[in-house]
């Protein structure tokens, strides 16, 4: 297991998004435990500075519902019946289909959420498909009491190595840039997708960390990761 995981290895910053005089500008500069310790704080400061909270060439339906606190680039779609809230970002060219929920995520350029998908704390990079009915959860199903959540959020890999520790008990995943998913898929709480991935229909996996370029799919007893065939 690594004991540092940093942002850019699986997410490139935002270059065309009007974050530039914000934190996320340098997102991919972070390891990953500091910033989700620092997120809050870091979008707030974004809020002070950003000229426009959402960008006039966005496209957002009536039935949506957009957080306060949300931040949206140029381009950015969001359809019918989403909701998009706290301290949530849609970087440029972001589409999110019907139905959707993004919570207090952030969410890479170009990026397609399809129809039905759920994600919570998450980072999600750019130029990636999330197919219908994808659910990224966020927070430990072993707490004492799922409203206010005290587990810490933990990644592990395939050998007997210390887990990396998250320091927070929210935390769904970290997509890379170009993963491409099926359908009917739950991940986290706590996983790392490399870039280039792929993950097929009816995968249900957390708490780990995926190569790049690899293919995760479902085989009984458990899940296979292996290297994606070019």
């Amino acid at each position: 297991m690594p004991e540092s995981i940093r942002i850019g290895d699986y997410v490139r910053s935002p270059a065309a998004s009007g974050l530039d005089a914000t934190g996320y500008a340098n997102t991919g500069e972070f390891e990953l435990s500091d910033f989700l310790t620092r997120w809050d704080s870091l979008h707030d400061d974004a809020l002070q500075v950003m000229p426009e909270r959402i960008h006039p060439t966005a496209r957002i339906h009536p039935t949506a519902i957009i957080g306060e606190d949300v931040i949206i680039g140029p381009g950015v779609r969001v359809h019918e019946f989403s909701t998009v809230r706290k301290r949530s970002v849609l970087t440029a060219g972001v589409s999110v289909g019907f139905g959707c929920e993004v919570t207090h995520s952030f969410v890479g350029e170009n990026t397609v959420l399809g129809h039905q998908v759920g994600i919570g704390h998450s980072i999600i990079g750019a130029d990636a498909h999330l197919s219908a009915n994808l659910v990224i959860a966020a927070i430990s199903l072993w707490n004492y009491d799922m409203r206010v959540p005290v587990k810490e959020i933990v990644l592990h890999g395939p050998g007997d190595e210390p887990p990396y520790r998250c320091a927070t008990s929210r935390f769904g995943g970290l997509i890379g840039d170009h993963v491409r998913t099926g359908t009917m898929i739950t991940l986290g709480p706590g996983i790392a997708v490399g870039r280039h991935s792929a993950i097929a229909a009816g995968v249900c996996m957390g708490s780990a960390v995926v190569p790049a370029a690899s293919v995760v799919r479902s085989s009984a007893p458990g899940m296979v990761i292996e290297p994606r065939r070019t």
